[in-house]
């Protein structure tokens, strides 16, 4: 995920993945000025709390307001959640190499399950995000933040009223305003959630028993996460996806290579079935599609996406111009439709990224208080989707390429054949590399593998610097290591254009 440079950029201890007590507090972090410009930020995600550091490092009197926790659903029920479960389903996914390389011990998946303690694996994922969130919180303190816990919402659009979990209510004047408010998941009225056995994703972690059989309603990149979770750590899942594949929004191969490994490893994937509702039965639940078949579990996942968190604001009051699906209509430097108020994050609807949020909220506070800025560069932005392998992409797809009509040549290489992945045994996966067929400059990759999410790094950095396939290829790598697949991928295209580029 590719931030926008900021002289003013926070350290890096508060972004989601890393704890910020073992970084000593900021030197030189000037004293509040009464007279000080006033920024208060609603929400304390890493939009609203990335934008507080930086509006404090250019002497700003700032306020966050925040009604869950420091970090946001990022890190106290997303992002830090997920990932720690994921990780901890890793260790599965590894040991199935296990046998090949000579090593014994792992467990078949149909024996998973009693390995698997779900109540200390999700007492240990909410542990490290609460830890992320108390981190959070003592770093905005000592950088000067004002920290107040509450329900913030817009009284005009340079002041903003706090409830407080006893009803009372404070009014903040500002100077200026962000908003990061975020999403909450997306429910249907047909299977609305219990926190028992029909669950979002914020939900997942109050179970104390591995789900003997998961239905997963959506295949975007939620469902596609957990489903890969939990089959990995025993459970059988059957993934519901209304579309023709999983992950219909990603690059096509990626998707396709990564439904082939689902469905090589026990997982049902049923395509074009569109859940139509989903209700309890005696010891488990029923999800019945659109085409009257019934599918039978233990639990149900609805992943069916995210709605912005934007009503009762007090948002169209004050003028903030919202778009049809309810999120607030920004540019990109993160201004509103009214002067002086920004948003960031996912009520932006912009990215649904913890990096894009984040860089979101230094941009806004940037402009907003003289600082030198730059504007998003959505084209600059890596993602990463966290399955097994992982999916991570940069730059133009190849959809938006061909839709675009810009010519374009490129190559993908199977991960099979580096020796690297040879060793540890790994053959799900592939490096493709998109680049101009004259000017031989990056355009985007896609890098399908283990740890793809730090693979992808240096095609971020080709993307941003506009490097061509020779700066790339011209580059030493570690031999062996699967990063020498990259350079690989540009070698391959040094020198293709005119007839070889794909129209």
């Amino acid at each position: 995920m590719a931030p926008v440079p900021s002289v003013n950029t926070p350290s890096p201890d508060t972004s989601p993945d890393s704890p910020a007590s073992t970084v000593a507090p900021t030197p030189g972090v000037p004293e509040s000025d009464p007279r000080a410009p006033h920024v208060v930020v609603v929400g304390g995600g890493p939009g609203g709390y990335e934008a507080a550091l930086v509006a404090r490092r250019l002497g700003a009197r700032v306020t966050v307001v925040e009604r869950q926790g420091l970090g946001g659903a990022a890190v106290l029920t997303d992002v830090v959640p997920s990932k720690t479960l994921i990780a901890t389903a890793e260790w599965f996914t590894t040991a199935e190499q296990g046998p090949e390389l000579g090593v014994r011990g792992d467990a078949p998946a149909g024996e998973r399950r009693d390995l698997v303690d779900l109540k200390a694996v999700n007492a240990r994922v909410l542990a490290l995000a609460d830890a992320q969130s108390r981190d959070i919180h003592a770093r905005l303190e000592r950088e000067g933040v004002a920290v107040v816990a509450g329900t913030g919402r817009l009284d005009g659009p340079s002041r903003v009223l706090v409830e407080d979990a006893s009803g009372a209510t404070t009014s903040l004047d500002a100077d200026t305003v962000l908003l990061a408010v975020g999403a909450t998941p997306r429910t249907l009225p047909t299977a609305v959630p219990d926190g028992e056995r029909i669950l979002t994703w914020t939900q997942l972690y109050r179970l104390t028993e591995l789900p003997e059989r998961l239905i997963v309603v959506g295949s975007g990149v939620t469902g596609a996460e957990f489903a890969g979770a939990y089959q990995a750590l025993g459970s059988q899942v059957v993934l519901v996806s209304s579309r023709d594949r999983v992950l219909p929004g990603e690059d096509m191969d990626a998707a396709e290579l990564l439904e082939g490994v689902f469905r090589s490893r026990g997982m049902t994937v049923m395509s074009r079935s569109r859940a139509a509702s989903a209700e309890r039965t005696a010891d488990g639940v029923a999800v019945t599609l659109s085409d009257g078949r019934v599918v039978e579990g233990s639990h149900v996942l609805i992943a069916v996406g995210a709605v912005p968190s934007t009503t009762g604001l007090g948002l169209e009051e004050a003028g903030v111009r919202l778009s049809a699906s309810g999120h607030v209509e920004v540019d990109r430097v993160s201004r509103t439709s009214v002067p002086g108020v920004y948003a960031a994050g996912d009520c932006t609807g912009v990215l649904p990224l913890a990096s894009v949020a984040a860089t979101q909220g230094r941009t806004a506070m940037a402009h907003a208080l003289g600082d030198a800025v730059a504007p998003l560069k959505l084209g600059r932005v890596a993602a990463n989707i966290f399955t097994a392998p992982e999916i991570a992409t940069v730059g133009l797809s190849e959809a938006k390429l061909r839709e675009r009509g810009y010519r374009y040549v490129t190559t993908t290489l199977p991960l099979a054949r580096n020796p690297r992945a040879k060793m540890l045994s790994m053959r799900d996966g592939f490096v493709k590399l998109f680049a101009h067929p004259d000017a031989g400059v990056v355009l985007g990759g896609v890098v399908v593998a283990p740890r793809a999410s730090e693979l992808i790094f240096p095609i971020t950095l080709a993307v941003a610097h506009r490097l061509t396939v020779d700066d790339v290829a011209d580059s030493f790598t570690v031999y062996p290591s699967l990063s020498g697949s990259i350079a690989e991928a540009a070698r391959v295209l040094h020198g293709q254009s005119g007839p070889n580029a794909t129209d």
